[in-house]
């Protein structure tokens, strides 16, 4: 596909090309390579993390959500590291895959691509509606990929779960091992 070319899916479910310069919806902060750097030691600090959870015992759920958030870190990770460095661009062409001439971007700089659409409500606000009366409105214009997913999800399950997630951080009970006359005896 060229760059912002698109395919109907489904009447709601569009796969349209874009490439993201920087983080979630394109933000740039302080440059691609600071990005890069970011996103790396985010990475390493998430499986760090999570097996000091794991050597907890913390709640499975909690494993799940940071896993997810570690996955989508991964895959827009990859995709950044070397997108850019084995495909040409697609700004007006297909790219082409490894390039003669070597990729748009150096190993680091290269960008993210999204391709997913969702397209559930669409139309046009009231014409009496102040300031937006006639334009035309999407319920989600953001276009993202499997990682942002995956990243979206877990961070939805950790604030599902922020009433309770310094409990969840707890090690889970152990199983007791005694046997019923230990019970009674300790009862009494």
């Amino acid at each position: 596909m060229m760059l912002l070319d698109e395919i109907e899916v489904l009447p709601w479910l569009t796969i349209h090309f874009v490439e993201n310069n920087g983080m979630a919806f394109g933000i740039e902060i302080f440059g691609k390579l600071f990005l890069s750097l970011f996103r790396i030691i985010a990475i390493g600090y998430l499986f760090y993390f999570i097996n000091g959870m794991v050597k907890k015992k913390v709640k499975p759920v909690i494993h799940i959500a940071f896993s997810l958030i570690l996955a989508g870190a991964i895959g827009n990770m990859v995709d950044s590291a070397f997108y850019g460095y084995i495909f040409e661009h697609s700004m007006g062409q297909i790219s082409t895959f490894m390039p003669e001439d070597g990729g748009y971007a150096p190993i680091l700089y290269g960008k993210v691509v999204d391709m997913i659409h969702l397209n559930l409500i669409e139309g046009y606000y009231p014409t009496w509606l102040p300031f937006y009366g006639g334009d035309y409105f999407s319920h989600f214009r953001p276009v993202f990929n499997l990682a942002d997913s995956a990243i979206s999800i877990g961070v939805f399950i950790l604030i599902l779960y922020n009433k309770s997630l310094s409990l969840a951080f707890q090690p889970l009970p152990k199983k007791s091992t005694n046997t019923d006359s230990e019970v009674n005896q300790e009862i009494a």
